[in-house]
């Protein structure tokens, strides 16, 4: 059994639950177990949404710098990527994911959160990518999602300042996406993750691989992935009884089963 990260299973919303005291910093062995999390919550049936949630009080400060700084160079170049491709998995999920945010998302964290494809943060909340304090640059993603986020010039200064960005400049700078009181930063990841517990499971995959594939590439490419992924759709069952729905009652009333 996993000693810092757990997926809890509600209903068909399953929450990755970050528990290393104090911080949260997110070790090695966090790392993995964030991707074993991630795996299990992609394979699972029962899970339509998935919640990235650190607890009450923080959801990730960073990395253990105290476990960063004893690694050689050589250390770092043999697991530079297993530590991008930890978190990776989480945006790998096929489904819908929201990072409930409280306290910090730094480094590290934020760079988990930007994984997920939405932020819902509390109004005393900071979010950042300070690794340039100390010497580094993030290693994560930072750089990469960050950027595709919010575009270069804004990831480039809160990158290159390392600067600590409060909730209301991280959600008009695009950074996150839902402010709300501190008490309520999980009952609105909930509120939000519970739209798509009902909802065309394959359908949701599909818009998720268009977007995020496409951005990998350029408009022509995406548009090929786009055309490709919606004529797979037509093999569904619940294109079938979504369009059947359509004609008989009308938008939105469809009863989707996720085949």
């Amino acid at each position: 059994m996993a000693e810092f990260v757990r997926l809890e299973v509600d209903g068909a919303i399953g929450t990755i639950r970050l528990a290393r005291p104090p911080m949260n910093a997110l070790n090695k062995q966090m790392q993995e177990e964030i991707r074993a999390c991630a795996t299990e919550a992609s394979e699972r049936a029962d899970i339509r949404a998935v919640i990235v949630y650190g607890g009450e009080k923080v959801f990730a400060a960073g990395a253990d710098i105290k476990e960063m700084a004893a690694m050689s160079h050589a250390d770092m170049t043999a697991r530079a990527r297993a530590l991008s491709s930890s978190l990776t998995a989480v945006a790998d999920i096929p489904k819908p994911t929201v990072a409930a945010i409280t306290g910090y998302a730094l480094g590290g964290g934020y760079e988990l959160a930007l994984c997920c494809d939405r932020r819902v943060i509390g109004d005393n909340v900071k979010v950042g990518q300070p690794e340039i304090l100390l010497g580094i640059i993030p290693g994560a993603g930072g750089t990469q999602r960050l950027s595709r986020l919010i575009g270069p010039a804004k990831a480039k200064d809160v990158i290159y300042t390392g600067r600590f960005v409060e909730a209301d400049e991280a959600l008009t700078l695009g950074m996150v996406d839902q402010v709300v009181a501190p008490d309520d930063v999980y009952s609105a990841a909930l509120a939000w993750a519970g739209k798509f517990t009902g909802g065309a499971a394959q359908a949701l995959a599909a818009a998720k691989k268009a977007i995020d594939g496409g951005l990998d590439g350029e408009l022509h490419t995406g548009l090929n992935l786009e055309s490709e992924l919606f004529a797979a759709l037509f093999a569904t069952e619940d294109r079938t009884s979504g369009m059947e729905s359509f004609l008989a009652d009308g938008p939105g009333k469809a009863k989707f089963t996720g085949r």
